[in-house]
Parts: C-alpha cells; structure tokens; sequence
C-alpha cells in the first residue's frame, strides 16, 4: 500500500476539527472548552434563579423606600423645632436616600453569597471542571452581579428620593426636587455605590468562602465601624470618618458639603479603588488557591 493511500485513510478517519455550537449558534470551541460567553450565560442562569436573589432584590427595593418614608416623616415633623444651625446643616438629599445604609449590606450580601453558595454546596469544583481558566470564572460572576446589582441600587435611590421627598414635602420641610443641582448625581451615584457594595461583597466571599464569616465580615465593614468611628480616638475617628470606603462612598448620596468629609465624587472613587484592590486580591487568591 502506498504512503498516499495511508494518509489518506488517515485524514478520514480522523476527519476534520470540529467545533461545538450552542443552540444560538455560537461557537463553543474543541469540544470539553467554555468560552467566556457560556460562562456568562451558565453563571447567568444559576445567579437568577438562585431564591436569595429575587428575595435580595425585592427586600431591597422595599427597604430603602421604607426608610425613605421613616427617615423623611422624623426629619421633617423636626425641622420646625430646629436652630438655625441645624436647619443650615439640613440635607433634605441625604435624608431621602438614607435607605442606602440596608441597601449596601443586602447586594454585598448578595455579592457574597454568588461566590459562598457554591463552596457550601461543592458545586464549585464541578464549575472549575468545567471552566479551569478560573479568573474567566470570577469575571463572569462579577459582571453577572454587576447586572443585577446596577439596576437595583438605581430604582432602589430613585424609588427612595421619591418618597423621602414626598414625606418631606408632607412634613412641610426642604426638600429636593428631580432639577435641583445634585439630585441625579445622587440617584445614579447612589446606584454605583450600591454596585460597588455588591461587588465589595463577592471579592470578600472569595476571599472568606464561608457564607457565615462573610456576613460577619460585611455588617462589621459596613454598619459597625462606621457606627462606632465617633468613639475612637480623635485622629482615628476623623480618618475613620473621612476615608473608611463606605462612608466616603456614601457621601455621593448626600447635598450638604461637609468641609471636613471628602466631596461626593472622590468620596465615590475611594470606594471604587477599594473594590478594585480586593477583587485584586480575590482573584490572585482565587487562581491559587485550591477548590
């Protein structure tokens, strides 16, 4: 038999290279390899229909409007009694918005638990068999919760502008409206910061991978060192106050200027450069660090 008759037998045999498609046609690949499109759309279909996320978006919508209500309908029956020194320092902008506070913690919760969830149930390694490139895996979780987290936190500042100012209108205290300067740099800001918080959220999930220890983590970052910054020492609490990265980020959602504070937007970029850092730091971790 010649050499040309063998390869030629070997060539059919073999056959040609195939690549797998996927229902819309997209190509998937050598067969046994996800591209970062299925790995969206896989991390897509388990973070929406993963119960907590519905009840994450739903409680946070809820949240800040009831706050809303609350924080304008106190603040307002008490601004007639106010000083003037008070009444100056009044933020009707900060006040509608101040629901953000449980909304940070609920989407960072969120955000942790796309990551935890998996590592509680062990579905973890049959994800990173699957897709061994692991920071495809991370990007893919973290552009998925970006998805949800960015919608929700801006309905969630606007639904809560909204009745914050109708319950200070009521109260027949200052209020914003929609065309005042700052108002929409506080609604759409507000929505970045709660995107922020999500994704502050899943890089200390990675980091931690327990659902418990994150959730400790995340309302001690979030709810108690802020709390508990006017009790330290003076320089400390002045640094706490001004730098620590939820409280600089939540000045985006304020109208006063605190001469004392960062202004909104540096404010906001001390929280971004935060996330950055971590998400950093949860990817080299992610990729070394065994399932």
């Amino acid at each position: 038999m010649s050499q040309d008759t063998v390869d030629k037998r070997t060539a059919r045999a073999e056959g040609p290279v195939r690549t797998r498609q996927d229902r819309h046609g997209t190509p998937a690949g050598p067969a046994g390899r996800a591209t970062s499109l299925h790995c969206l759309h896989a991390e897509w279909i388990r973070v929406r229909t993963m119960r907590s996320t519905l009840y994450v978006v739903l409680g946070t919508l809820v949240a800040g409007a009831a706050l809303a209500a609350l924080n304008g309908s106190a603040s307002g029956d008490e601004y007639a009694t106010m000083t003037a020194a008070d009444r100056a320092a009044f933020d009707p902008l900060a006040i509608s918005t101040q629901g953000y506070v449980l909304a940070q913690v609920t989407l960072a919760l969120l955000g942790g638990l796309v990551v935890t969830a998996e590592y509680g149930s062990r579905t973890i390694v049959a994800t990173l068999t699957a897709v061994p490139r692991r920071g495809r895996v991370l990007a893919a979780k973290a552009a998925v919760l970006t998805a949800i987290a960015l919608p929700t936190g801006v309905a969630t500042t606007f639904g809560a502008f909204l009745v914050g100012r109708a319950a200070l209108q009521g109260a027949g205290a200052p209020h914003h409206a929609l065309t005042d300067p700052g108002a929409w740099r506080a609604v759409l800001g507000g929505g970045l910061y709660l995107a922020l918080a999500a994704l502050l959220g899943l890089a200390a999930g990675t980091l931690i991978r327990s659902t418990t220890a994150t959730v400790t983590t995340l309302f001690t970052a979030m709810l108690i060192v802020p709390a508990l910054a006017p009790a330290l020492p003076g320089p400390l609490a002045d640094g706490t106050a001004k730098y620590w990265p939820p409280s600089a980020g939540g000045r985006i959602l304020t109208g006063y200027r605190d001469p004392d504070l960062l202004a909104p937007w540096p404010g906001l970029a001390v929280m971004a450069g935060c996330v950055v850092l971590l998400l950093t730091a949860a990817f080299l971790t992610f990729r070394g660090r065994d399932a």
